[in-house]
């Protein structure tokens, strides 16, 4: 690596070294402020004095004066070096930098002749040499691979991206606040696991050496949360990294941000509440309630409006609008399996409602885009929802869609554990073939079933794919700040 650093950078390095000055100093800067702080109340601060630190993303002048424009996590400010108002040390030292360089700079704030708010060094430090050139100007980096590969040189020459990231935190925050007003308890559980549960998934494996056992990167949070509610904590969420052995696509990264929550004396529609709440604050903390458009996010061509309530539709109605017969109708469902070449792994059951649902992700989902919540799936495929009492052959459940996508799935939890057993076992039986299924009933999930769970909604939210729609980006690792990529060896994406 290290013949590919810019030579003349490398001799300016050498050079700040043989005259004493220290080109990566340990001591920090004291009392800097933000660019955005100081440009927000610039007028009122006129003839102070003040701190910025931040990358020198543009320079201009010669002879006595020059203009550095300073970039820090906030915004850029612009920094006029004078000759007349610097020590000569500090002076010289313009001559070493680079654009890229990271400087610290102490000065007056007042407006150049041109009325542009700016601080006038009196002071100055180099505190990063540079030994890589940033992008051009005008070109920037604009390759899509390589902006997702280097992205710690996307987010410093794109201002856009920046700001895109910050969004992302700020919906995230939102997110939080929603919960914490509810008295949430935010929680962390574990990632490795002995069996895989709680989704269906292809997981990663790897082994625990000291135990000599076999373990999972978890698919899902699910289980583990739900075992806090059977100890009292009845209100929990978590932000949890999950893995899932898959394909890589604009809409699918193997590493991803699910948001798990579970709610004690609750059930889906309390959930579907929540759910709608956690979309809004999402919304508003990504900037989408203004006067002009208030509330509306455009994604992939379309205009959505996030204005609540959102609409409803049952699973079994959706089908038989977008099918074309009830999901009852065996025969005619049949028939459908048939024409779309899906072979039921069953006639009844799990495998032939799982083919049923399969025509659903066919037919039904390309026309969800919502902002739309699909209640009440069929049971057979929820193993781990309560049936509806009045109608057992459907679930308590719902999935929320946006953009064309399923954003969020939530239960009113089945908490019976002899019928959570036989679901299990049932799910292991008929998908033993299945890498995706759950390989082994989790009998330590039961055990704790059997020590009591309050009856309880849950849901979880697939951030990333929520924050891409927020922020109109289409492609997901737009939205990850480091997206998994093939060997830099392997060749382009």
């Amino acid at each position: 690596m290290s013949d590919s650093f810019h030579p003349d950078r490398v001799q300016k390095l050498e050079d700040l070294r043989s005259q004493g000055t220290d080109p990566y100093p340990a001591t920090p800067p004291q009392n800097r402020e933000w660019a955005a702080d100081l440009l927000r109340t610039f007028e009122n601060r006129v003839g102070e004095t003040a701190t910025v630190c931040g990358r020198i993303m543009g320079r201009r002048g010669y002879g006595k004066l020059a203009f550095l424009d300073i970039e820090d996590q906030s915004g850029r400010i612009q920094a006029v070096m004078e000759k007349a108002l610097l020590e000569p040390a500090d002076f010289a030292l313009l001559k070493s930098l680079n654009l890229g360089d990271i400087v610290e700079i102490h000065g007056e704030l007042k407006p150049t002749q041109k009325g542009q708010p700016s601080v006038y060094g009196l002071k100055m430090r180099l505190l990063t040499k540079a030994l890589l050139d940033p992008p051009e100007k005008w070109h920037g980096l604009h390759d899509v691979e390589l902006r997702a590969r280097m992205r710690y040189v996307d987010l410093f020459s794109n201002e856009d991206v920046r700001s895109r990231f910050l969004k992302r935190s700020a919906i995230l925050s939102s997110m939080r606040q929603v919960f914490e007003t509810q008295g949430f308890v935010e929680v962390e559980t574990p990632v490795l696991h002995p069996l895989y549960g709680g989704a269906y998934a292809r997981p990663f494996k790897t082994h625990h050496n000291a135990l000599n056992m076999g373990l999972y990167l978890r698919i899902a949070p699910e289980l583990y949360l739900k075992r806090l509610l059977v100890g009292g904590l009845e209100r929990v969420f978590e932000f949890a990294r999950v893995f899932r052995n898959e394909g890589l696509s604009n809409r699918h990264n193997p590493e991803f941000t699910m948001l798990e929550f579970y709610q004690a004396y609750a059930d889906y529609h309390t959930m579907l509440e929540l759910t709608e709440n956690l979309v809004v604050a999402g919304a508003r903390a990504a900037g989408l309630e203004n006067a002009e458009t208030p509330m509306q996010v455009s994604f992939r061509g379309e205009t959505f409006s996030l204005k609540p309530p959102f609409e409803r539709i049952r699973w079994a109605d959706a089908f038989e609008k977008y099918v074309g017969c009830a999901p009852t109708d065996d025969q005619a469902v049949g028939e459908k399996l048939k024409a779309a070449k899906i072979t039921p792994a069953a006639e009844q059951g799990f495998g032939w409602w799982k083919s049923v649902n399969d025509l659903f992700e066919i037919y039904v989902e390309p026309h969800l885009h919502g902002p739309v919540f699909v209640t009440d799936y069929p049971a057979a495929i929820c193993p781990l929802a309560k049936p509806k009492v009045d109608d057992p052959i459907w679930a308590e459940r719902f999935e929320f869609f946006l953009g064309g996508m399923e954003l969020a799935n939530a239960f009113s939890e089945l908490n019976d554990p002899q019928a959570q057993l036989a679901n299990f076992q049932l799910q292991v039986d008929e998908a033993a073939d299945d890498p995706e299924a759950p390989n082994a009933v989790d009998h330590d999930y039961i055990r704790a079933l059997a020590y009591g769970m309050p009856p309880a909604g849950g849901c979880g939210i697939g951030i990333d794919r929520l924050v891409m729609v927020l922020l109109g980006v289409d492609n997901i690792r737009d939205i990850l700040l480091f997206p998994h990529m093939r060997s830099e060896t392997e060749g382009p994406e």
